[in-house]
């Protein structure tokens, strides 16, 4: 993992700034005068070793082959994996930020990425790709810097935070909120907190036919200790190891914020309709926290689009899943 430090104030846009930012970045292969640049953003709990999280789809012998490619995935702004976030020290007070880190938004961690890709000195991203939250930032950026930006790909997202999204993001709030360490300043507080509002994510994520074919019991003289249940707390448990409450409060909040048209007109379609470059878009058949509705809307919008529609039954959850699906797709767009 490298490191970019960015010792200037940070405006956001609600009006605030950070008194300086740190980003921290993976890159993988050589950055050269004729490199074709494939830049990932990623989704909501996930950091910038993409070639670990994303296997199938990323990494030697897959279609997004460091060998082929200069790839850069950074952690976006507020996480809690190396770029400035909530358990960052403030310099102004020498302290972690904790409950006093600014409300941020998509286009904050867009306007950081582009504060690395100018310092790495990228002057063009041959393919720009995001699923879910990092959709909403690859679109984000297609809008602000269109002219640098040669194709998209983006899988199981949409244009706006719909109103179901939100509702779900408050939701995991109230959960954090009503867990009675959250108002500490400690890396711990809203830990159980954080563990509830994962369950109710993974609600979401997944669906009911999932659930149902992966985690019914065979015993059906049960009276405790069911297997769904089991699977919910191990879920949950494995989230508060690796994450942290003040970063999920923080990031469910930024979703809330992603909206193309605020400050553009509002037109939403037409902000779209802008977005001229080859575009592939994948959609999860069984995705019910953001259905295909939403990649059909964008498809219809795009000068230049093309809408793969992916069988199968794990859900939101399909487009990190499905490695081996979304490869083939990608591969035969980009025509490798």
């Amino acid at each position: 993992m490298k490191y970019f430090h960015y010792h200037q104030p940070f405006p956001l846009e609600n009006g605030a700034s950070l008194p300086e930012l740190t980003i921290a970045y993976h890159t993988y292969g050589t950055l050269r005068a004729d490199s074709k640049v494939v830049w990932i953003c990623h989704a909501l709990t996930a950091n910038s070793d993409v070639a670990d999280w994303w296997k199938g789809v990323v990494g030697q012998d897959y279609v997004v082959n460091p060998d082929q490619y200069f790839i850069v995935c950074a952690n976006i702004l507020g996480s809690c994996y190396g770029t400035t976030g909530p358990l960052s020290n403030n310099p102004t007070t020498g302290q972690p930020y904790y409950h006093q880190f600014p409300l941020i938004t998509i286009r904050d961690m867009v306007q950081a990425h582009i504060l690395l890709r100018r310092h790495l000195g990228i002057e063009r991203i041959y393919l720009l790709m995001g699923g879910s939250m990092g959709g909403y930032q690859a679109m984000e950026w297609c809008i602000q810097e269109n002219s640098l930006i040669d194709r998209l790909f983006l899988l199981a997202t949409s244009p706006t935070e719909s109103a179901w999204g939100i509702a779900i993001h408050a939701t995991q709030r109230l959960a954090i909120e009503a867990d009675s360490t959250w108002q500490e300043n400690a890396p711990y507080a809203g830990s159980k907190g954080l563990k509830a509002a994962r369950a109710v994510g993974m609600l979401t994520y997944r669906n009911y036919g999932i659930m149902v074919q992966k985690q019914t019991d065979p015993d059906g003289e049960k009276l405790d200790a069911y297997r769904a249940a089991s699977y919910i707390n191990y879920q949950g448990d494995k989230l508060v190891k690796r994450f942290n409450a003040f970063s999920y409060w923080t990031l469910t909040k930024a979703m809330d914020t992603h909206n193309l048209g605020r400050g553009r007109g509002g037109h939403v379609d037409a902000l779209l309709q802008t977005i001229r470059q080859q575009t592939l878009i994948i959609g999860i058949s069984s995705d019910i926290l953001c259905p295909l509705i939403e990649q059909r809307h964008i498809q219809a919008q795009l000068p230049n689009a093309t809408l793969v529609e992916i069988d199968s039954a794990y859900g939101h959850d399909g487009f990190m899943v499905e490695g081996e699906k979304i490869s083939q797709c990608l591969q035969n767009w980009l025509g490798n």
